[in-house]
């Protein structure tokens, strides 16, 4: 198996639902830290959580780097994997992380087993959420905010510094997650094929 193989079928076996609610925009490659890594897949809904997939074809030389940001920014984050990986990730991973394992099964689809719930993540990064947001979003809460002017022409940097210590995290939280789902001529995840074709 391959990370699309197993990406594409945790989209249709397991995120389908999510797919259809109204609430809930579930997408691939989410940019965190402005590039420094990609969740391999994202849920935005009343929670920020994140998937990264390492698959038998993976090396695990990135997974460290990858914990760092994703729990910078995730209320919840799993890693999907496959046996030859699996004592290796749980051995590494924060106890507040899920544990996915995945196989191919004898009818030539993938079935996935939870091996680790997830925890909530105590210790997200005020500044690593904020830097989710585009440079105008930033500047539009904060001008909400009453900020003046002139800090508003500043560096996206500036913006998300300043917005992090401007607002507690549960607001700051909850604006990340609504200018992500309410986005326009942004990019949308493709279709999933409910039916498998």
């Amino acid at each position: 198996m391959n990370d699309q193989l197993i990406r594409e079928s945790f989209h249709r076996l397991i995120l389908h639902r999510l797919h259809h609610a109204r609430d809930t925009l579930v997408l691939d490659e989410l940019g965190l830290r402005h590039g420094k890594c990609r969740a391999d897949i994202a849920i935005v809904n009343g929670r920020l959580i994140g998937y990264e997939i390492k698959s038998n074809e993976d090396s695990l030389r990135r997974l460290e780097e990858q914990i760092q940001v994703y729990s910078a920014v995730f209320d919840r984050a799993s890693v999907i994997t496959e046996k030859r990986h699996l004592e290796s990730v749980v051995a590494r991973l924060p106890k507040w992380w899920g544990v996915i394992l995945c196989e191919l099964r004898r009818d030539g689809d993938i079935g996935f087993e939870t091996v680790r719930r997830g925890d909530l993540n105590v210790r997200v990064d005020p500044t690593a959420i904020a830097q989710l947001l585009w440079k105008a979003e930033a500047a539009e809460i904060l001008e909400s905010l009453g900020e003046p002017p002139n800090l508003l022409r500043e560096c996206r940097s500036v913006l998300y510094e300043r917005l992090a210590a401007a607002i507690d995290l549960a607001q700051l939280q909850r604006r990340v997650r609504d200018c992500l789902r309410h986005r326009r001529g942004w990019r949308y995840p493709r279709p999933v094929s409910l039916g498998g074709d």
